[in-house]
Order: C-alpha cells, then sequence, then structure tokens
C-alpha cells in the first residue's frame, strides 16, 4: 500500500482531474471551478463541482466527492490498481511492480458464450455459406469495413448449429436458455443477420436478427431480456459513440441499427440508437454522460414523428431541451444518406430545430385556421409549451410572432403566458429520483471542529497550529482524521486534499467523513484572525466537556477533600484558568 501511494502520488500531480473527468462527462466552466451533472444520482442541473486548483470533485447534492482516482474506481467500475494501471499507462510512469488480479462475475460463462456466438456467426458471414447475405449486404451499400466494424454476422438455417456448439462446450440448455441463445434444443436464431448488442463497458450482451430473404418472419428478432441484458438500460453504439461525442460536442439519437450503421459510414460516429422508441430514465442518464447538446433525429414517418415528440416532451421534463432534425416522410436516416449523400445529410443536423419549436410547428399542421374556436385552441397549446422554454428572449420572440400571425396584441399573449408560468409555479413538484440523505443539523462547535479540519487540510499552518491547541475533536471519526492529516504531513512535509485521498481510500469511515465536510458550504479561504476564532470556540467546547465531566466525577467521589479540589478545578474552567 505505501509504495502504492507513493506511485499514486506521481500519477496524481502529472494528471488533471478536469480532462480526466471532462472525457466522461460534459462540463463547463463557471468561475474558477467547471460543473456537470453528476453520474452518481439522478441529476437534472449541473451539481458536480470540479476543481483543477485542488485535483478534486464534490457533488452538493448526493454528495458524492473524491479525487482523480476515486472518480475513476466509481464512474468506470475499476479498482485501485486499475485506475493505477490505466493512469500511469497514460502519462508514462511505469506501474510494473502494481499486480492486477482480473476480476471474476458469476456471468462470465455467459459473456463467453456471446462471444463464442459472435465469432460463429461472423464466421458463417465470412464463408460460402454466407455469400447470399452478404449480397445483400452489399446492395445495402454494406461493405466488408463496415461488416468488420459492426461485427456484423449470419445465422445459419439449420435448427440447431449454435446450441450443439455450445453444448459441446460444456454449456446446459437451461443456461443456453437463460441466455436467450436458444430455445429447448433450438436455437433461437436461424437465417438472419446478426448484429450484436453491447453493453456500455462494450461486452457482447445479446444479439439483433435482420431477415434478408424477403421472408413473412418478423422483420427484427431480438435477444430476450436476461440478467445481463436490459433494453431499457442500453443505447446501441454507446461504447463507440461515448469517445465521438465528446470529440464533436453533441449526440444524435436514431431508432435503428441500420440508421447508426449508415451514418458511421460517411464519418459520422457520434450516434447512439434506442432499443425501442420509449426513452427510460437509465437511458436519460447514459445520454446525459455524452453531451449536453442533444439532437433528435428518428424516422420522418408519422410514428417516428410521434416519438420524436414523446422523447422530446421527457427530455424536456428533465430539464434538457434536445434539437430536431427534420426528416422528409417517409425517410430513415439511412434511406435519407443513400439518396441524398453526406453532405445533404450534414446539412439537415446542422439546421437541426430546438425541440419546442418543432412541437410548435407539429401543432400547426391539423389546425383549421377558418375556425376561431381552433385558432384560439392552437394559440392556447403554443403558449403551455412556451412556457416551458427557459429562454426568456425565445419566450418573447414566439409570443411576437403569434401577435402577427394573428393579429392579437402582444399584451394579452404576455398576460396569459404569464398566468400560465403563475400556474406552472403552483404545482407542487413530484420527485421521482432518489433524494440524497437530509444533511444533519450541526451545532456551532461541529462547525467549528470540521472547519479546522477542513483548513487543515488546505494550509500547512493550520496542523501545526492544531497540534499546538492540542485540541480534543468530540468525535472518533474527527480524532482519526486529524491524526492522519498530522501524520501525513510529518511524512510527506505537505499536504492536499487529492493526494490526502488516495492515502486514506482504505479507511471508509474518514471517506465518508472527508465527502461531507467538502460538499458542505465552508469557508473556501480566510485570514489567522478568523481561524483563532474556530479555535476559541474548539477550546468552549473542550472546557465545556471537561466541565461536564468533573461534574460527574464529583458526583461520585465520597471523599470531602477530592470533592472541593473538584470544585475548585470546576470554578478555574468557567473562569478560563485552567491549570495545564
Amino acid at each position: 500500500m505505501k509504495m502504492d501511494n507513493d506511485i499514486a502520488n506521481k500519477i496524481r500531480s502529472k494528471v488533471d482531474i478536469v480532462d480526466i473527468i471532462g472525457e466522461r462527462i460534459p462540463l463547463t466552466a463557471r468561475g474558477k471551478n467547471f460543473f456537470g451533472v453528476c453520474p452518481f444520482h439522478e441529476d437534472t442541473h449541473p451539481s458536480m463541482s470540479v476543481s483543477r486548483e485542488k485535483q478534486i470533485y464534490t457533488c452538493f447534492s448526493c454528495h458524492a466527492t473524491g479525487n482523480v482516482f476515486t472518480f475513476l474506481m466509481n464512474y468506470e467500475h475499476m479498482d485501485y490498481k486499475e485506475v493505477l494501471k490505466y493512469l500511469g499507462d497514460r502519462v508514462g510512469i511505469s506501474t510494473s511492480g502494481i499486480s492486477v488480479t482480473r476480476k471474476t462475475s458469476k456471468y462470465d460463462s455467459w459473456y463467453a458464450a456471446y462471444d463464442f456466438s459472435l465469432k460463429y456467426f461472423q464466421n458463417n458471414l465470412n464463408s460460402n455459406i454466407g455469400k447470399q447475405a452478404r449480397e445483400y449486404l452489399s446492395k445495402r451499400k454494406i461493405d466488408e469495413e463496415v461488416i468488420k466494424e459492426f461485427g456484423i454476422g449470419l445465422s445459419l438455417e439449420s435448427r440447431d448449429d449454435l446450441t450443439k456448439l455450445l453444448t459441446s462446450k460444456k454449456y446446459d440448455l437451461i443456461s443456453l436458455n437463460r441466455m436467450g441463445l436458444s430455445n429447448d434444443n433450438y436455437d433461437i436464431y436461424r437465417n438472419r443477420i446478426m448484429f450484436p448488442l453491447y453493453d456500455t463497458f462494450g461486452k457482447v450482451v445479446g444479439f439483433s436478427g435482420r431477415i434478408y430473404d424477403n421472408s413473412d418472419q418478423n422483420k427484427y428478432l431480438n435477444t430476450k431480456e436476461t440478467e445481463i441484458f436490459k433494453k431499457g438500460e442500453n443505447l446501441y453504439h454507446y461504447h463507440i459513440a461515448k469517445e465521438e461525442c465528446r470529440k464533436e460536442k453533441s449526440v444524435i439519437i436514431m431508432e435503428g441499427f441500420m440508421d447508426v450503421i449508415r451514418a458511421s459510414t460517411i464519418g459520422i460516429r457520434n450516434t447512439v440508437a434506442l432499443m425501442g422508441t420509449a426513452l427510460t430514465k437509465e437511458q436519460i442518464a447514459l445520454i446525459k454522460r455524452l453531451s449536453n447538446h442533444i439532437i433528435l433525429c428518428l424516422d420522418g414517418d408519422d410514428p417516428g414523428q410521434h416519438a420524436t415528440l414523446s422523447i422530446g416532451d421527457t427530455l424536456l421534463a428533465q430539464g434538457i431541451e434536445a434539437k430536431v432534425v427534420a426528416l422528409p416522410n417517409p425517410e430513415d436516416p439511412d434511406s435519407y444518406i443513400l439518396k441524398n449523400g453526406k453532405e445533404r445529410f450534414e446539412n439537415l443536423v446542422d439546421s437541426a430545430i430546438p425541440f419546442s419549436d418543432f412541437k410548435i410547428q407539429k401543432l400547426k399542421e391539423k389546425v383549421d385556421f377558418h375556425s376561431d374556436e381552433e385558432k384560439a385552441e392552437y394559440i392556447n397549446r403554443v403558449l403551455q409549451e412556451t412556457v416551458k422554454i427557459e429562454d426568456t428572449i425565445r419566450r418573447e420572440l414566439i409570443l411576437k410572432r403569434l401577435a402577427n400571425e394573428f393579429d392579437i396584441g402582444y399584451n394579452t399573449l404576455e398576460m396569459r403566458m404569464n398566468s400560465l408560468l403563475t400556474e406552472k409555479k403552483d404545482i407542487p413538484k413530484t420527485e421521482t429520483v432518489n433524494l440524497p440523505k437530509k444533511e444533519e443539523k450541526k451545532d456551532k462547535y461541529k462547525k467549528a471542529f470540521e472547519q479546522i479540519i477542513y483548513f487543515m487540510l488546505n494550509n500547512d499552518w493550520m496542523i501545526t497550529q492544531v497540534e499546538k491547541e492540542q485540541l480534543v475533536f468530540p468525535t472518533e471519526v474527527m480524532r482519526a482524521t486529524c491524526n492522519e492529516i498530522i501524520y501525513y504531513y510529518k511524512k510527506y512535509g505537505t499536504i492536499n486534499i487529492a493526494d490526502f485521498y488516495t492515502y486514506v481510500q482504505e479507511k471508509e469511515n474518514i471517506v465518508e467523513f472527508l465527502n461531507s465536510i467538502l460538499a458542505s458550504s465552508y469557508l473556501e479561504t480566510t485570514n489567522k484572525d478568523e481561524l483563532f476564532l474556530y479555535f476559541k470556540v474548539a477550546r468552549e467546547y473542550n472546557q465545556k466537556e471537561e466541565i461536564k465531566r468533573l461534574t460527574n466525577l464529583m458526583k461520585k467521589e465520597m471523599d470531602p477533600i477530592e470533592q472541593a479540589i473538584i470544585v475548585e478545578k470546576i470554578r478555574k474552567l468557567r473562569l478560563g484558568d485552567s491549570e495545564k
């Protein structure tokens, strides 16, 4: 552990936490810190602060706090040594002395079965038996490079080839049925082009099989939900798109696998596809990790437009206004790109409109403007959508447009909108997220001791002063934290929060206490005169506790002389003349 700690300090000093977190979560500079949506709870507004100066992150809502190591451990589900190796390789520091034990999972055999199935399907497509399927893909403008990039394969027409191969590898039929690869003694997938489905870490967890021979079966057959595949918790292409979205600073949401694949053929890879047309809270959390700039590019037909409206409303309810690419009916991204090419599709994406504008356009389509009643209803619905828009300038533009279009007084529209805004404020919000624990009420003594510890982590002088004062901290975790800070300072000659986190990372009680301090609104900087006020409050607490202890001791003491000695000590303490 001590050797690891020395290496960790070297690695951490060469890594910028803002870069590491910013590669995974969109961050916005605000003052001297950076802010982003916290990935450790259902965050609707950016509540995570990342400090370049201190090299730590803190969520002021759920209190998730730590340094670059704890972030990667929690975000990427890596252990400490895996993080050291990952960052060591990144900054060119050798970690050869640190051994990483491969983590095992009870589903390792499942992942292995899916990997084997993937290779089996790919081999089928590349063999003579896959000629017809390759010709089909070629007609769809899917070449060998794309086939390889997306792991596309082929299931055979025979009923049990894959099942036989997997049972020969000691997989039992019950397990294969649970995995969604077999049904009793037979293969689930037969005579279909196979698209592997990956989890967020890039592991194959299922398949989608598409017919290609004009049979009357369902066009797509997807793996059923299993212990490792939940369609509402995944997005197609996510494991690839997450890096591309950071580069492009946007994410494009599409409906189907072929849409994503087609966009990739023209160099657009910041795309994900839904595993259905509904958007779940888990998928929203994944999308938030990719970018704050979300573009909906669903099919141009009626179901696609309906899905756009539904998903846009869902995102808007989470405080996210997406933009919309309006494809002509009945095109989808795949067909549009094939017919019109890269440049025209990119122009469509570049001219994407805010969701609210798209929805207002859709509201207008079925209105009979010869009917005053329908016009009034339309105007009211537009105003109801307008109040959802946070941008006051856009609100004003919409009101002016309505006033000109329908020859209505601007003030009339503004009054109606203000009325709707008031109604919106009065509606009690129903929380659907897990609320963070209520922060405990702290008296002035606890606040003073916590502030002292906070400054010990930021100021070498404070550590020396605490030792000189000989303060007795009120709780065990405070005393333990104080002792660790003093020991660390004496060992390394200096201290900073980011490195101290690494040092105590195995002591959960101290880490939890540090998290609570750093997530509290304690002063960032102060002078020595103000610091001495904290010491004064701390001494007052120590004095009260000593008086309480002596009072209890006196009650138990039977000897009058000893009682008198204790009374005198209490008197001196109350006068502030305590003998050392």
